[in-house]
């Protein structure tokens, strides 16, 4: 197992979201507060209100690329019977560019975990050719492998996650 995709694997995004895969992209996610998503660090969700820079790279200009944001925790990691719950869409993102050029399939919808630690997991897929990609039918009971397979994008090229949780309320005295 190669390094990129340890901290995938022990966050059990490989597993629960998408198999096995070798990254061949570099894949950057920043939120406007420059706070760079690695993985299974955790981001306030205030941090993550508005969508985040994602820098695709990539050798190619022609390439286009899908971006998927999801929650397989959904609605707490004890119980996440709406498993993926969807966040993001955006395709038709060029290489070697970020995602505000690509085309938002699904608009961005902020982390709002309620109960327990939520992975919140970014995968990028390259696309066989450009405008191939329909919208789900709905955010709940998403399936980032289905997905792929039923858009033709075969196997991820990158991935990345983060953890968040509801913030704990003021503690009285």
């Amino acid at each position: 197992m190669s390094r990129n995709m340890e901290p995938l694997s022990v966050g059990r995004v490989v597993g629960d979201v998408v198999d096995g895969f070798t990254p061949s992209v570099k894949m950057n996610v920043t939120y406007s507060s420059n706070k760079q998503v690695a993985n299974g660090h955790e981001l306030m969700p205030s941090v993550v209100t508005a969508k985040p820079r994602v820098e695709v790279g990539g050798e190619d200009l022609r390439a286009a690329y899908t971006l998927i944001m999801t929650d397989p925790d959904a609605p707490s990691p004890s119980d996440p019977y709406l498993k993926e719950h969807l966040h993001w869409i955006v395709a038709d993102i060029p290489g070697t560019t970020d995602a505000s050029f690509g085309k938002e399939i699904v608009s961005y919808e902020p982390p709002k975990p309620v109960i327990g630690i939520h992975r919140y997991a970014f995968i990028l897929f390259k696309q066989r050719g450009r405008e191939t990609v329909m919208p789900p039918a709905s955010r709940d009971h998403f399936n980032t492998r289905k997905f792929a397979e039923d858009n033709g994008l075969g196997s991820p090229v990158a991935a990345v996650y983060f953890n968040a949780q509801r913030p704990t309320a003021a503690r009285r005295r």
